[in-house]
Order: C-alpha cells, then structure tokens, then sequence
C-alpha cells in the first residue's frame, strides 16, 4: 500500500468515527428520519420493483423499514400478479458477502456475527432495488460504509445489479470524499432534505 492510500484509509477511518458519533448525537434524529421517511415514500411511488432490500440499523441509522412496510402494504391494495417483499442482508462468511432473506414485521429474528439481527430461516430473495446505509456519502454517488466492502463485493457479483440507493442524514455529506478503486457507486442518494443524487 503506498503512503497516499495509507493516509486516505487512516482518513476514512477517524471520519467514519467521527461521522458515527455525530449521527448518535443528533438532537433532532427523530424529526430527521421523519422526514427521511416521508421522501423515501415519495421516491417510491415511481418505482416498478416488487422485491426490495433493505437494512437492520446500527449505531443511529435511519431505519427504512417502516417506509418499506408501508410499501408492502400499499402494494397489497393494488392487485399484481407477484406481491412485493422485502429483503435483509445475512452475510456469507466465506465468500463475505451479502445475501438477501425475506423479513415481514414479526418474522423471527437471530443474531449474526456481527450482532445485527438477521431473518432466521427465511427464504432467499433476489432485490431489484437496495437501499444501503451511508455513514457518510459525496460526489458521484460514492458511500463511505463503515469499512467491511460487504456492499462493494455483494454489488460486484450480483448479476443483474439491482438499483443502489444510499440512505443518510444531511449532516453526513463529506465534500471531499475520494473514492477508492474497489468503490461501487450509488445510483441515487436520498437525505432528509430530498435527493441528492443525481443532481
């Protein structure tokens, strides 16, 4: 590794910290998310997809969940042929990546290796859309994750790619973030404020 990628990596990993604490100390996180909640429900609407993932949140995420719920259930007052799902992340331990299982409200729940709870025994599913957490996110749709490169990886190898979009406060908006060789785009990046990207 050469000394510019060693200083960009020690770079990312202080602003992941710092980003993480500021987000858990947002005194108005609660209205931020309601907010998020709403333009994640008007984003949709335009959508054609069935099977969406999503995320369990960790450490003051937004949780997209219940907007997703809301989704499904909309989904159940129009008749298709196919009703729409929603998918959490398990993590492949060998390959370290992520598959997508069924979650509803109410499913059983267990812990990964990680501690984040996951659907236990519930079928895999494939999304067309995926909503990934941002720690931190910058120009050209790049995410600052919290350095694992689970996304990176699962986006790599999923074949088709579904459609990416990043989930995150305003307050996590890094000017200057530089994106590293093995960095996926978003295709769309959605805060409390509406989408910021594509501008």
């Amino acid at each position: 590794m050469s000394t510019s990628q060693d200083k960009n990596a020690l770079y990312k990993k202080e602003l992941r910290q710092q980003l993480i604490e500021a987000r858990q100390n947002l005194t108005d996180r609660a209205a931020r998310a309601a907010l998020l909640q709403q333009v994640m429900r008007i984003w949709l609407v335009g959508r054609s997809d069935i099977v969406i993932g999503a995320y369990w949140p960790i450490k003051g995420e937004f949780d997209p969940l219940p907007a997703l719920h809301r989704w499904k259930e909309d989904g159940e007052l129009i008749e298709r042929p196919e009703p729409r799902r929603i998918g959490l992340p398990v993590i492949d331990k060998v390959h370290k990546t992520l598959t997508f299982h069924a979650w509803y409200p109410g499913c059983p729940m267990e812990e990964d290796a990680y501690g984040i709870p996951k659907p236990k025994d519930t079928e895999i599913i494939v999304p067309t859309l995926l909503f990934v957490p941002c720690v931190g996110y910058g120009p050209g749709g790049y995410r600052l994750g919290y350095g694992g490169g689970f996304y990176d990886r699962t986006l790599a190898s999923l074949q088709p790619r579904p459609f990416t979009v990043g989930l995150g406060y305003t307050h996590a908006y890094v000017d200057d973030l530089e994106p590293e060789p093995h960095d996926q785009p978003l295709d769309a990046i959605l805060n409390d404020n509406g989408v910021v990207w594509p501008v």
